[in-house]
């Protein structure tokens, strides 16, 4: 099976764009959903066919359908929250793992990744107008044992037979996490260019500050399709560039792909840096980091579901390859 490289599928999309122009078009309302929409997310390396680094995530989140918000929301500022757009708040939980190359190793090599989980709750708040969504949310949860992050590995692994993760006796200590992540995008969609398929632009701006991940990311997402005033694109999990949870449909079957990609500068990461008030395991981090994206949303009468595959650069100094991994979500409106 040949398997497209990201940065080959963003390449081909941005030469696509070239011949198209983009401009801002206004979207058709669709049907909303009366109780809103509830996503689930599972990144895993070994869809890249690793086991290393950033290995697996989950989140199941939940977003309401528009409401009518306090005045004092309504009448806010719109540097972050688009003013005069629909508002929707929202609930999140999940859980990230991280481990080093060599998880055979009982001891694992100091220089290399620290075992480390990160298990939280969230909520958030968002504005969507035709043309703009930005949303702020709350994180709160653990990172260490409390996490659970051997407890799901290894018992994942033994029930697929799979062998063990030794290590996870140096991961990261107990730690309370708080980050709170403020995200702005733009959507900019050409007129059809064949048939209902237009192309578009998604440029993304990302700030979490907080004692688990402190960054800033920029990142634009180029995508080809009949859907792309249903959404910002796929949903992911941080500090990935993420879309919108939630999906407004115009037709019961649609699709588009894209590729992207987001530079990330990190002024602090628990899961690179270490513990703050404790000795533990920790490297030294790159400050400035890269990824890049492909995939594709199917839209149906059932949900949105959506692929992807992304290759990150090197997080840290000694780390001897990229981090690869893939991502799947599923949204369902009831």
């Amino acid at each position: 099976m040949v398997i497209l490289h990201p940065k080959h599928a963003a390449a081909a999309l941005a030469g696509l764009l070239l011949a198209a122009p983009a401009v801002a078009q206004q979207a058709v309302p669709g049907p909303e959903p009366r109780f809103g929409t509830f996503t689930l997310t599972y990144e895993n390396d070994t869809f890249a066919g690793t086991d290393r680094y950033y290995t697996s995530g989950f989140q199941l989140a939940w977003r309401s359908a528009p409401y009518e918000p306090p005045s004092w929301i309504a009448n806010g500022p719109g540097i972050v929250l688009p003013a005069g757009g629909t508002l929707r708040w929202g609930l999140a939980f999940g859980q990230s793992i991280f481990t080093p190359e060599d998880t055979a190793l009982r001891n694992p090599d100091p220089n290399d990744r620290p075992y480390a989980g990160w298990l939280y709750g969230a909520i958030s708040l968002s504005s969507t107008t035709p043309s703009s969504y930005g949303s702020i949310e709350l994180q709160l949860g653990m990172v260490g044992r409390s996490a659970l992050g051997e407890q799901v590995q290894n018992g994942v692994h033994d029930l697929l037979n799979i062998d063990r993760a030794y290590g996870w006796d140096y991961q990261l200590k107990d730690e309370p996490g708080i980050n709170l992540v403020l995200t702005r995008q733009w959507r900019f969609n050409s007129e059809p260019i064949v048939d209902d398929v237009s192309v578009g632009f998604v440029p993304s701006l990302t700030a979490s500050l907080g004692n688990v991940q402190t960054y800033a990311s920029a990142g634009l997402m180029v995508r080809v399709g009949n859907e792309l005033r249903s959404d910002f694109g796929p949903p992911r999990m941080r500090p990935s560039i993420s879309g919108s949870s939630f999906y407004v449909p115009e037709r019961p079957w649609g699709w588009y792909v894209f590729g992207g990609f987001d530079v990330r500068g990190v002024a602090y990461d628990i899961f690179l840096d270490g513990n703050a008030w404790q000795d533990s395991r920790h490297v030294d981090k790159e400050y400035f980091i890269g990824e890049v994206s492909a995939g594709v949303a199917v839209f149906t009468p059932l949900g949105r579901l959506t692929f992807s595959y992304a290759a990150r650069t090197r997080e840290f100094q000694t780390q001897r390859e990229t981090a690869q991994f893939g991502s799947v979500s599923l949204s369902v409106q009831f």
